[in-house]
């Protein structure tokens, strides 16, 4: 299944769709990095966001903190509760973006979370907020096609793109669902189960990725299990982006190790943004050193 008519003109809106054009004319992947929202306190965090398109992001999942992330593994699971005992909530991560866009008009910025936290904010207020403040799409990893008009048209209304997640167990049946309302790019999840814990090999994603393509004219990323430089670049030979998350939030709980107490973390934001950008080049020389 394809994208109608409508639903093409809607994808090739807003800084995604502009970013996705600027790495086909590249001919490369490009390099989503995740962070959790408010970790491991509100400056540091900030720093850290601030500091990522430096590094090489071309764009950026912020995650919204949840106290019960059921699709994260350890480390982004740890993110979270650092971020919430830190004072984090949903309001903050939007003033995070704020901020952020005071400096940055450009780089796209997706949210990506789950549902409960935006009910009880209440889904029209908090499309109308993020659009304010400078979100560009919404990853709810907990709402199903079936339950997508609690939150689907007003994202649309607001050109907020609506990315969806699709996994190895996503058959043609159930990518047509998927699909239906998607826009921005679709997001592959390359392993079964939780984040950061394990890798996909190869093969399967090449042909997870032309299967997808085949129902699809939406750029494809792929994330989940993507720690190491080798990894990215093999990912980045295949997907239009590669979403690195888990081995970048190990980096904050590595850095507190160094520096628990609250203050100056200059070190920890440096060596997550020194992360970045090593593995953001991998991305980014990928399919011109395999040529």
């Amino acid at each position: 299944m394809s994208l109608d008519k409508t639903d093409q003109d809607y994808a090739m809106t807003g800084r995604i769709a502009k970013r996705f054009a600027a790495l086909k004319h590249e001919n490369r992947s490009g390099f989503v990095a995740f962070i959790t929202g408010g970790d491991p306190d509100p400056e540091t965090a900030q720093q850290i966001l601030d500091g990522l398109p430096g590094a090489g992001a071309d764009f950026i999942e912020l995650g919204m903190p949840f106290s019960d992330p059921m699709a994260d593994g350890p480390a982004i699971q740890a993110a979270s509760l650092r971020a919430l005992q830190a004072g984090a909530s949903l309001k903050t991560t939007l003033d995070q973006v704020r901020r952020f866009r005071i400096k940055d008009s450009e780089t796209p910025l997706i949210l990506m979370g789950y549902y409960n936290p935006l009910y009880r904010y209440g889904v029209e207020n908090f499309v109308q907020d993020a659009s304010q403040a400078g979100v560009d799409g919404l990853i709810i990893v907990d709402l199903p096609p079936e339950e997508a008009h609690e939150l689907h048209p007003f994202a649309r209304e607001k050109g907020i793109d609506f990315i969806r997640l699709a996994t190895p167990t996503s058959d043609s049946a159930r990518l047509g669902k998927i699909l239906s309302d998607a826009s921005g790019f679709l997001y592959y999840v390359s392993v079964l189960g939780v984040t950061g814990t394990a890798s996909a090999p190869e093969q399967a994603i090449q042909d997870a990725v032309t299967h997808l393509k085949s129902h699809t004219d939406l750029p494809i990323a792929v994330g989940f299990g993507i720690k190491t430089v080798d990894q990215a670049a093999m990912v980045a030979r295949i997907a239009d982006a590669t979403v690195v998350g888990s081995a970048l939030v190990e980096r904050v709980a590595l850095g507190l190790d160094k520096a628990p107490q609250a203050g100056d973390r200059s070190a920890l934001v440096q060596d997550l943004l020194d992360q970045a950008q090593t593995l953001s080049h991998a991305v980014r020389i990928a399919r011109s050193s395999a040529a």
